[in-house]
Order: C-alpha cells, then sequence, then structure tokens
C-alpha cells in the first residue's frame, strides 16, 4: 500500500512503552499530514490490525512483547500489497538495520533521533523511498557468520554440537548468564529467534562454503 497524494497518511503503531506510545499518539495526531489508525503494544496486535485495517504505513519497535519486530517483519515477507513497515527502536544493536532491511521493512529510525526524524521517514516510506541509516550493501549477501565474535563462534559451534548452556558455560569457563547474553547477541545477529534456527542456519552457512 501507499498514500495517495492529497490525502493524510494512514499509520498503524507498535509500542510497548506506554508513555512513548502516548507522546507518538500525541505527535501524529497533531500533524494533519497523518492520520493514526490504531496503536498497540505488540507485535501480535499489530499484525491483527494489518488485516482489520487497510493502511499505509506500520511503525513497529523492535524489541517488543508476545512478537518483536524481526518475528513481524519474517511474517510478512512475501505477502503483497501490506503497509510499508518502518523500524523505530532504541535497539543498541548496530546490526538491526541490516537485520530489518533484509526482512522487507522500508525505513529505520532510532529513537535517539529527534521526533520529527520519524516523521520525516515515515513521510519518505509513504512516498515509495527507503530510509536507512548507511548500510554497506555487500554485507546483505556475504556470510552473516563472519559478523560474529570469536566467542559468539565459540558458542554456535557448540550449539551445533548439541551442547546445553550448562555445558557450554563449563567447557568454556564462563558462568551461565554469560552465556545466555551471548546466545541473545547471537540470535540478533543471526536474525532467528531460537537455538534450533541458529543451528539450522550454522549448517546452512557451512553447506555453502
Amino acid at each position: 500500500m501507499g498514500a495517495q497524494t492529497g490525502r493524510p497518511i494512514d499509520i498503524v503503531i507498535a509500542e510497548k512503552n506506554p508513555l512513548l506510545q502516548s507522546s507518538l499518539i500525541r505527535l501524529l495526531d497533531a500533524d494533519d499530514r497523518f492520520c493514526l489508525m490504531a496503536a498497540t503494544a505488540d507485535g501480535e496486535r499489530f499484525l491483527e490490525a494489518i488485516e482489520r485495517i487497510p493502511f499505509d504505513v506500520g511503525v513497529i519497535g523492535w524489541e517488543m512483547p508476545y512478537m518483536d519486530g524481526r518475528s513481524v517483519l519474517q511474517t510478512l515477507r512475501g505477502r503483497t500489497d501490506l503497509p510499508r513497515i518502518v523500524v523505530y527502536t532504541g535497539s543498541g544493536n548496530p546490526d538491526v538495520p541490516r537485520q530489518a532491511m533484509t526482512l522487507g521493512a522500508a525505513g529505520f529510525c532510532s529513537k535517539r533521533e529527534a521526533p520529527e526524524q520519524l516523521l520525516d521517514t515515515v513521510l519518505a516510506v509513504a512516498a515509495g523511498r527507503m530510509v536507512f541509516p548507511f548500510i554497506d550493501v555487500s554485507s546483505l549477501a556475504a556470510d552473516p557468520l563472519a559478523g560474529l565474535t570469536p566467542r559468539e563462534r565459540e558458542l554456535l559451534a557448540a550449539l551445533a554440537g548439541g551442547l546445553t548452556n550448562q555445558q557450554m558455560a563449563g567447557q568454556l569457563d564462563i558462568s551461565l548468564n554469560t552465556v545466555k547474553f551471548h546466545l541473545k547477541n547471537l540470535y540478533d545477529k543471526l536474525g532467528v529467534g531460537n537455538r534450533a534456527q541458529a543451528v539450522a542456519f550454522y549448517l546452512k552457512g557451512r553447506e555453502t562454503r
């Protein structure tokens, strides 16, 4: 979908933080270039809105309850006649813009930017443009494993070997919490949601090398 010339841009937002959600509602309601159709708190309700309401642009978080931004984009991937999606997040993971672009988002805006930057991003996306911070596009087709740290590579190999978190902690002489911390970063970088998907990604990567 795309906004038609001469009418407001219809928007649905998915923002988990109630205070920020209220601020976004006020920001959009105060600007006659936009028409806020719905505000949701998580990815599942955002997907429900897509099925119920025609709109032009969706503004979603990356870290949300029930279904996060990555899962939303994965669910929508391959479908046609959908709203364009802008990922709006405060995540400090520098790989999120690349992941969002790879999964089909039309734009990315950091919550560290001024609110007006989000409005500009929505306007550009509604007009058919893509808006992202600089991304080395060659990395989109490159081996994502290349971006892993040595520790993350060790953990991925251990996952593929069937080790539990506790076994990995003992083998690498690190705490269980440290294992969980590294696994979360690993999953984020690979764009997966659990260990089974990470192992499948790892095995597929080995087959293609």
